[in-house]
């Protein structure tokens, strides 16, 4: 070989192996494109998703406790309702417990859900609740407390430990990569509530901020490196104005210049939610509300969803079925267990163990607003 030939062989050698660094991976959707997406879904309205027999992501999705039967009959249940997607939580530590397993019962879980029309929202990373976690049988709820064993991903120990990184990029890489291209799947949110600080009366993580905003955007970068097909998302949930980049913090700031679609939670009156939908829609992209109803609080089915149809935004409500989670309890629950009664008012949750709905009229009102086309004139 010739020295000029090896010289351009070694050329095209380096090149090929920079196509395939994450440099190369597709880029964030154009705004183009991200309608494009959005307007061939139907609405999409449904829930935050967890079987009712699982107290958190490891008990739903563990080799023992995996019950393909109750997702079978939920999610019967929601596409009765009209729902079309849910959300549902991954975790890291399934994938290092068991990745072939764990890919087999997310194929499983497609399958069933495909049955009912519904395409579900992923989620791999969480900042909420416990930050100690621990594979294995989880414990029982405590009595009268609200999300009593829901786990964060990764956990404390995890999230400061760098050298373990390259196990979350395998956990991201791999999940994301097994399933780029499956119609099945709506979307992959990336990290749900990152700049959260847990909740709960768990020892507050100090520092959690600084880990969170460093290992962010990776995530985003290794979920984006297997040219998903589905859009990738992380939502923003707290702060009182998001109308333009210089208001939010570097967490927020994050996750609206990566996010292909723009999501959010809002747990308020009907007159908040709205003024988010007008402050977001400024960033030009599709709006999913992937948390919102909380009775308590002020932010209902009756006030929100309508809202969420007139402005063309997909909504997922919190909480199912009543089950292990407890979310009919309120969040001040950590404070004052409901131990002696039940609360006046469930706080989360649409239907009891039996299926039958905690308020007929909310049902209706989902089956109604579902069945009716969607709004057109709210589309761009």
């Amino acid at each position: 070989m010739t020295r000029t030939k090896s010289i351009a062989t070694a050329i095209l050698l380096q090149v090929a192996l920079l196509m395939l660094s994450p440099a190369f991976a597709a880029e964030r959707w154009s705004e183009v494109k991200a309608h494009e997406w959005y307007n061939a879904q139907p609405w999409l309205v449904g829930a935050n998703y967890i079987p009712a027999n699982a107290i958190n992501q490891l008990e739903m999705w563990q080799a023992e406790t995996f019950d393909p039967a109750t997702i079978d009959k939920e999610l019967g249940w929601a596409r009765q309702l009209g729902m079309n997607t849910m959300r549902v939580y991954l975790h890291n530590l399934l994938w290092e417990q068991d990745a072939k397993g764990f890919k087999q019962r997310i194929e499983k879980f497609l399958q069933i859900a495909a049955r009912h029309g519904i395409k579900p929202m992923f989620v791999l990373f969480d900042s909420c609740w416990n930050p100690e976690v621990k594979l294995g049988p989880q414990h029982p709820p405590i009595p009268g407390v609200h999300n009593s064993g829901w786990v964060q991903a990764p956990g404390r120990a995890r999230l400061e430990d760098a050298s373990g990184y390259p196990k979350l990029e395998q956990y991201v890489k791999g999940v994301v990569g097994a399933f780029a291209k499956d119609s099945r799947i709506l979307a992959w949110d990336v990290w749900n509530e990152p700049d959260n600080d847990g909740g709960g009366n768990y020892k507050k993580h100090q520092g959690k901020q600084g880990y969170v905003e460093k290992l962010l955007p990776q995530v985003f970068d290794w979920a984006r490196s297997q040219n998903p097909t589905q859009p990738l998302t992380s939502g923003v949930w707290h702060h009182d104005d998001w109308s333009s980049l210089d208001k939010l913090n570097a967490i927020e700031k994050i996750q609206i210049t990566q996010s292909d679609v723009i999501s959010f939670h809002d747990y308020s009156w009907p007159e908040v939610f709205e003024r988010r939908v007008k402050q977001l829609q400024g960033y030009g992209r599709p709006l999913l509300c992937t948390e919102y109803m909380a009775r308590g609080n002020g932010s209902t089915f009756d006030n929100t969803l309508p809202l969420g149809k007139k402005h063309n935004v997909a909504m997922f409500n919190w909480g199912f079925v009543d089950g292990k989670t407890q979310t009919r309890f309120p969040w001040d629950s950590w404070k004052k267990p409901y131990t002696l009664e039940e609360p006046i008012l469930w706080f989360h949750d649409i239907l009891r163990a039996d299926g039958t709905p905690y308020r007929k009229a909310e049902t209706d009102l989902i089956k109604q607003l579902t069945s009716e086309p969607r709004n057109k004139s709210a589309t761009q």
